[in-house]
């Protein structure tokens, strides 16, 4: 589980762990990792402070935990940056951030999961978080619709190259979900611009525990004949 120390990543570890699962806490925070570990059922779980585009450290780290833990059945790559940038204003370095947090980070992981005698051989199910705005456009979104949409479709072709391994690739695309964070951004936080943003979704805003669902859901043997299929979570949005 990357990102795991705040907003929709920690909500989807602690649901996991409300169902059973021991959950590996991914996240550059320590100390908000541990945060989030406090409000998780059971206490057999394992924290792990990493930035995750450090690719030959996190390559390293997955040998460590797999040899601790086991083999993985299942990631949630939560983890990700996001951005409003006008195209005038978008700088290289910008960009290449943006790139290595939101699918380097992602890509590469899955990438050591998928590693013979790191996966569970029973079935394994690897999710990325992308986004809406992988599948439809806004103002001033164009580097991170970018690298939400390139996981979307990075999904569909890893799904048919790891089928033959039981590994299946799925994404959620959350739309607007109330979060600590979200909710003192502009966006969220004035109510004019809120209002607008609540009239895009039919359903209202979203909760954290709405995408952990969709999550858990994937996860879970009910899924066992999706994959390389990305599922709007977006009370509506999308349906314009």
């Amino acid at each position: 589980m990357t990102g795991a120390s705040s907003g929709i990543g920690r909500k989807c570890a602690m649901d996991c762990a409300a169902m059973g699962a021991r959950v590996i806490l991914i996240g550059r925070n320590e100390q908000r990792l541990q945060e989030t570990m406090l409000q998780m059922a059971n206490d057999n779980h394992v924290l792990l402070s990493l930035d995750l585009t450090n690719i030959e450290l996190m390559a390293q780290k997955v040998k460590e935990v797999v040899k601790e833990v086991g083999f993985i059945a299942g990631v949630i790559n939560c983890a990700g940056v996001s951005s409003v940038t006008p195209l005038k204003l978008i700088k290289e370095t910008d960009m290449t951030a943006m790139i290595q947090s939101n699918i380097y980070s992602a890509l590469f992981l899955t990438k050591e999961i998928c590693r013979m005698g790191h996966y569970d051989k029973t079935g394994t199910s690897i999710i990325f978080l992308s986004s809406i705005m992988g599948l439809v456009g806004d103002n001033a979104k164009t580097m991170y619709s970018l690298t939400k949409g390139a996981l979307q479709s990075a999904c569909r072709s890893l799904a048919i190259e790891l089928a033959p391994k039981k590994i299946r690739v799925n994404c959620v695309a959350p739309g607007a979900i109330m979060t600590p964070i979200n909710a003192n951004l502009p966006h969220m936080a004035d109510p004019e611009k809120r209002a607008v943003l609540e009239a895009k979704h039919p359903l209202g805003l979203g909760e954290t525990s709405d995408i952990s669902n969709a999550c858990i859901y994937l996860l879970s043997d009910a899924a066992r004949w999706v994959t390389g299929q990305t599922i709007a979570v977006d009370g509506g949005y999308t349906a314009y």
